[in-house]
């Protein structure tokens, strides 16, 4: 059943508590776009200072921030309910991509203009937008400790645009509170699509060497493009590599396809279910007329669930080895990583997404990386729900208000779902 009518009544009074709290939502979000902290450098000092001084009003609530380098700030707040049960994560990122030039932005890049039914600002969607909603949930349950049992953790992270090592990571090596049971994200998405899974990720690049010449003499010397080339033609072999895709998880891409892929674009499906390379960034030579003696590629390859990180670099190796004149380095790593869709926490987000929606939602996996697969990696559950992404990483980015509504309320009433003295 979808929608509000099979909600206990103090579900639906939180949820009311959240319409009331409309503009106080929208003015949260504004003043945390309005604090830059892009990565590079992932400065998110005074944002995670912000957010501590929105919750030092609540009472039960403790907050503490952890600096792993500076200038990364990460912040950990947690809540007990009256009575002793399961620990759930909120989890989120504090930082952003970078701007980019601020003369292509139609306002201020910070200025969390609101205008259409939207607010613009870097960050607004990814993810400020979304932890601002976590934030009026946390604040709401922290009043209402009698409605749900267990542990309630706020743990907001730098570093995540750069894979989290001194954000996320650092949390959960050094700070038990920001470990829990499951763990919800905000992060971007969609409403009517929670993710609990995503693609593993190897970074590479191949270098090529060669002998100079002139360019009329190319009988005199030995292209490293040419061989630059050559390795890419190999690595671009991986997009057909053979996936065995597991069982529930092609089922869920399968399930999901008519609701997702018209919100992550045609062919998600698809994409989810192989290997994909991407080259980024190719450099080499000097000149026109000169052969060229140093080439070299950095390459972007996601790996679907059904592969493993190592299987692949094995690949790539006997690819790329027998090339003249390349070599390679891995330079980041990540294994494919999904929960359960029928795990307790997929359960009461899925649930909460169609109460908050009134129409039927459904999981999926995501493409794209999140702090998430650093939660799977520590065996914690894991679910990401967010607004949906507008212009994300480029100029006007924008999150529209009645979803920042729509998230805080599916942050509430997960975490109410989970934590059920039931």
């Amino acid at each position: 059943m979808t929608g509000t009518e099979n909600l206990s009544p103090i579900a639906a009074d939180l949820l009311n508590q959240i319409d009331a709290s409309r503009d106080e939502l929208i003015e949260t979000t504004r003043k945390l776009v309005s604090l830059p902290s892009e990565t590079p450098p992932s400065d998110t000092r005074a944002v995670a200072d912000a957010v501590a001084e929105l919750l030092a009003p609540v009472a039960h609530i403790e907050t503490t921030i952890h600096t792993s380098e500076p200038p990364i700030a990460n912040l950990v707040a947690i809540v007990h309910a009256e009575t002793p049960g399961k620990r759930l994560v909120l989890n989120g990122h504090l930082d952003t991509y970078p701007t980019g030039d601020p003369a292509s932005w139609s306002d201020d890049p910070f200025s969390g203009a609101v205008r259409d039914g939207k607010l613009f600002g870097r960050g607004s969607g990814d993810m400020k937008g979304g932890i601002a909603g976590a934030l009026l949930a946390f604040k709401i349950l922290a009043q209402h400790r009698d409605a749900w049992t267990g542990e309630l953790v706020m743990a907001l992270a730098g570093d995540e645009e750069s894979m989290g090592r001194l954000g996320t990571q650092y949390l959960i090596d050094n700070v038990p509170e920001a470990c829990g049971d499951a763990m919800l994200c905000a992060d971007v998405g969609s409403p009517l699509v929670p993710r609990v899974g995503e693609k593993g990720m190897i970074w590479i690049d191949v270098f090529a060497t060669g002998k100079p010449a002139h360019g009329a003499h190319v009988h005199r010397g030995v292209n490293a493009i040419d061989a630059l080339r050559r390795a890419m033609d190999a690595l671009a072999t991986l997009n057909e590599y053979p996936v065995v895709t597991p069982d529930e998880i092609s089922r869920t891409i399968a399930a999901a396809k008519p609701i997702s892929e018209p919100l992550g674009g045609d062919g998600e499906a698809e994409i989810l279910r192989r290997i994909t390379v991407n080259f980024g960034r190719i450099e080499g030579g000097q000149t026109a007329n000169l052969v060229a003696d140093r080439a070299e590629l950095n390459a972007d390859i996601r790996l679907p669930m059904g592969v493993t990180v190592g299987e692949i670099e094995e690949a790539i190796g006997r690819l790329l080895d027998p090339i003249d004149g390349v070599r390679f380095h891995i330079t980041r790593r990540y294994e494919p990583s999904w929960t359960a869709p029928d795990d307790p926490i997929v359960e009461a987000a899925l649930q909460s997404c169609e109460q908050v929606l009134g129409k039927p939602a459904v999981i999926n996996m995501r493409v794209g990386a999140s702090d998430a697969r650093l939660y799977r990696a520590a065996a914690i559950p894991t679910v990401v729900c967010g607004l949906t992404p507008h212009n994300l990483g480029g100029p006007d980015e924008y999150a529209v208000l009645d979803e920042l509504v729509d998230v805080a309320k599916i942050q509430l009433l997960t975490a109410l779902h989970f934590l059920s003295p039931r």
